[in-house]
């Protein structure tokens, strides 16, 4: 559970005093970017942030290196495994039909925000011929029971189109409060028909000898680990969603998004609520990391030898990576540019390098661009490109594409060799 899992955690930031839910959170997340932050009282409940602010502490918790979790995801990605059904959850114990959203410890982020928002909560749905889709959606919470969830054109939003266009609401289950096996697999995009729920289970049995562990809440499988699940249905009216800041830390614009009426809280005992700030490490690792493996699968396909991909802090990761291959050819560090851009579509900029920089060290980076690329040889760049519609520099969703070429030539890479002991 949540708390044995904080509890691990030696860098672990306590605030015992009472915390306001709005702005109050944010403050203290700011300030410890990168450590856990537990809140012991926010409203009487307790909430946690930054739990997953680094990839180091994310591989510590599933017994891998940093540099692994890129082939680990993918693997899960690749490999999806069954899930278990069992017959009960620790959060079972607690449900209540009596419950206000308003007085849950849902924070208000940022002065602007169109209201409290739930930024860490998955949405589980069947559709008819029986597919669970697991995916992350923001919630405005509106009023005591309902919400307004920003659902973008993807699995859940066809199910839930096919739904409304026959008058008709789609059942989920919202779960909040889960180990990063579980964040991670619902961050992932795969084809409609893989379960992000089986992905997780094959990350469970990778790193825990065990597959994922679901109970059946009156038809819709939920994951066992979770700190609070609803029960909800999502309706055919649209309203006002936003303004809210997305992961470039600007905010992002009100549109009409479907209704969500809650109707059943379940939680564990002394539950823990996971407050994800918007713009933080948090939300870059968790909508970052599982792009990794689809840049790094597109440059293989092109160049054989690719050593690791980082979507960048800087870049919010989401916008900037740092690709590290071995060249055979002349033209492979390019072709790696191009490919990059088309396995994660709202990249923007991307570095190549060769096998002997350290793409987790941006000195290292900014070195071999300050000693192995020349801009009118090695710079490419794409107009008018579709990209990515968080990128407030974009133009109706077109942007400039950029690439750096940082590798060595072929015919002279020993003049490009560092000095070594």
């Amino acid at each position: 559970m949540l708390r044995e899992i904080l509890e691990g955690m030696e860098d672990l930031i306590v605030i015992k005093t009472p915390v306001d839910k709005r702005f109050e959170i944010t403050r203290h997340l700011l300030k410890y970017r990168d450590r856990p932050v537990l809140f012991k009282d926010v409203d009487g409940w307790e909430a946690a942030g930054n739990i997953w602010s680094t990839r180091e502490r994310i591989a510590e918790y599933l017994g891998i290196r940093k540099e692994g979790i890129l082939h680990f995801m993918a693997d899960a990605m690749e490999n999806p495994s069954p899930y278990s059904t069992v017959e009960s959850a620790p959060f079972l114990k607690n449900s209540t039909a009596d419950f206000s959203l308003l007085e849950l410890p849902i924070p208000v982020y940022y002065p602007k925000d169109g209201g409290q928002y739930f930024t860490s909560a998955m949405v589980i749905a069947k559709d008819e011929d029986g597919f669970v889709n697991m995916s992350f959606h923001r919630m405005m919470v509106r009023d005591d029971k309902t919400a307004a969830i920003r659902l973008v054109p993807r699995h859940l939003y066809a199910m839930w189109k096919e739904k409304a266009e026959r008058g008709e609401e789609l059942d989920v289950r919202i779960v909040v409060g889960n180990p990063i096996h579980l964040l991670l697999a619902g961050a992932t995009s795969v084809a409609y028909g893989t379960s992000e729920l089986e992905i997780a289970s094959r990350m469970s049995e990778k790193a825990f000898g065990r597959s994922l562990e679901v109970v059946d809440l009156n038809g819709i499988p939920v994951p066992v680990e979770s700190e609070f699940v609803f029960e909800a249905r999502i309706t055919p009216e649209l309203v006002d969603e936003g303004p809210f800041v997305d992961i470039t830390g600007t905010y992002d614009y009100v549109r009409k998004q479907p209704l969500v009426v809650f109707e059943r809280m379940y939680h564990v005992d002394e539950p823990i609520f996971h407050a994800l700030l918007p713009g933080g490490y948090e939300h870059y690792m968790l909508m970052g990391l599982p792009k990794e493996p689809q840049i790094y699968a597109s440059v293989k396909r092109v160049v054989p030898k690719v050593h690791g991909v980082r979507l960048t802090e800087g870049g919010a990761m989401w916008l900037h990576a740092v690709v590290s291959i071995t060249k055979q050819h002349d033209g492979d560090g390019k072709n790696a540019i191009l490919a990059a851009f088309a396995g994660h579509p709202s990249l923007k900029h991307v570095v190549v390098v060769d096998g002997d920089v350290n793409i987790y060290d941006d000195r290292e980076v900014e070195w071999a661009i300050a000693t192995r690329f020349q801009a009118d040889r090695d710079l490419i760049i794409v107009q008018n490109a579709r990209g990515s519609s968080l990128d407030p520099s974009a133009t109706r969703g077109l942007t400039a594409k950029w690439g750096i070429d940082a590798t060595k030539p072929l015919d002279r890479k020993e003049e490009f060799e560092r000095a070594r002991v």
